[in-house]
């Protein structure tokens, strides 16, 4: 156990090695004060740079169920979080969030609660506190809620935090869909498989036209530029990215674990998630993976009266066959 608590120290500190000696090196003494005001701001644009890299590091560890490696990388990014902006900043939210969802992975329930604890007392002392940080507060309320059992608190949190993402994102958006994928696993795991299937038909059709979106912009750029393989407009593929697939990742194939596990088998509904799913890895070029659940997705719409989807999934599959 303390070998692995150590693996992850290291893995993290070997992202951020390099990054950590201009920053631990003081400036001289005696130079102009331009030249000093200049390295401040390199400085302080260096230690930006780590607070996003680990927090994205660690957002992407949650996302893969990897919790206790999301620590050491959550620490860093409150660490450095304070070093920027003060121990009393707004900006520590994200990083006393991250904290609290890992020691909620670890069913470390009372130290979540003391991380919550801060990030609430800063945004209850920032009177214009962004919708798009209590949105996320009100989440990780949430999941704690959940993860204690307590139901009907949790339930209150994750409307919250969906009123908050879509007034801020939209209703559709991805940010939003989180709220309702965590808010259905409530309903499901009290039972109330209505409510709960509507929530994830919800968030499966977010990710289905988010994913579509991005599958076509991977084609225009395959039309006029070289072989790459982007997962969203962007044209690199950056730490926000990756934390993103492992999102999708991980939401997507919760929901079609259900679908699969129903009494009520919803053809329709299974074959969207499984199009959902070879999008997704299509877009990151597990092809195998991607042509699995696409013929999966294709074979379960045949046997449907309404076939509208059928078009959609085998131009995705000459696609996915068309690759190397």
């Amino acid at each position: 156990d303390v070998d692995h608590q150590k693996a992850d120290w290291v893995s993290i500190h070997e992202k951020i090695c390099q990054l950590l000696v201009p920053v631990r090196t003081s400036l001289p003494f005696l130079i102009p004060e331009e030249e000093r005001k200049h390295g401040v701001e390199q400085l302080v644009k260096r230690q930006k740079y780590i607070i996003d890299l680990t927090y994205s590091t660690a957002q992407k560890f949650l996302w893969d169920g990897k919790h206790e490696k999301a620590m050491p990388a959550a620490l860093h990014a409150l660490r450095f979080s304070i070093e920027v902006y003060g121990s009393s900043s707004v900006q520590l939210v994200p990083a006393y969030l991250l904290l609290a969802e890992a020691c909620i992975g670890v069913g470390h329930h009372l130290q979540a609660s003391k991380y919550l604890s801060q990030a609430q007392w800063i945004v209850l002392r920032t009177p214009d506190c962004s919708a798009a940080v209590q949105h996320r507060l009100h989440r990780s309320l949430g999941l704690l809620c959940a993860a204690e059992g307590n139901f009907e608190q949790a339930l209150y949190h994750l409307a919250n935090d969906i009123y908050l993402a879509s007034s801020t994102f939209g209703l559709k958006s991805i940010e939003t869909s989180g709220g309702c994928f965590h808010m259905a696993n409530v309903f499901f795991r009290q039972n109330k498989m209505d409510i709960a299937d509507s929530l994830y038909a919800e968030v499966t059709d977010i990710w289905h036209a988010f994913l579509t979106k991005s599958v076509q912009t991977q084609e225009q750029i395959h039309k006029s530029r070289a072989e790459k393989s982007p997962f969203t407009e962007d044209k690199e593929i950056s730490e926000d990215t990756e934390a993103q697939q492992a999102e999708a990742t991980q939401v997507l194939n919760a929901v079609l674990d259900i679908r699969e596990q129903a009494l009520k088998q919803q053809p329709g509904e299974t074959a969207r998630v499984l199009h959902a799913l070879a999008m997704l890895y299509y877009l990151v070029m597990d092809l195998s993976k991607a042509y699995e659940m696409g013929t999966k997705a294709f074979d379960l719409l045949k046997q449907l009266p309404q076939q509208e989807s059928l078009e959609a999934i085998g131009r995705l599959l000459k696609l996915i066959n068309s690759k190397p």
